[in-house]
């Protein structure tokens, strides 16, 4: 029950967290994928690459391929304008949940 519980209240924020990844700067999926584990947060290809695709067909990211030195091109994503205002609302709305959530937790 307690692995459900985590992986539930993951998915619902990693949409942000690669936006705010992306925000950062262009990266290729590998490199999100391995951010988000040394964050200590357990994610797989199935999860992450998926979630690149809808926020591309949502027009959040784009994306543009470079040559690799191991020989085969990196697809890295950007952040679009929408993506930008996405991101900054989503950044608003983590502050107030993550406000109330310790208002009610600390009372």
């Amino acid at each position: 029950m307690e692995s459900k519980i985590q992986s539930q209240m993951r998915k619902g924020i990693l949409d942000f967290l690669v936006l705010g990844i992306l925000k950062k700067s262009d990266t290729y999926g590998a490199e999100i994928i391995e951010i988000l584990k040394n964050s200590d947060l357990i994610v797989v290809e199935g999860t992450v690459y998926p979630l690149l695709t809808r926020l591309k067909n949502d027009a959040l990211i784009s994306y543009y391929w470079v040559e690799s030195e191991s020989g085969h091109p990196r697809k890295y994503f950007q952040l679009t304008k929408s993506g930008q205002e996405a991101y900054e609302l989503m950044s608003t709305s983590w502050l107030e949940i993550k406000n109330t959530v310790e208002k009610i937790l600390n009372t």
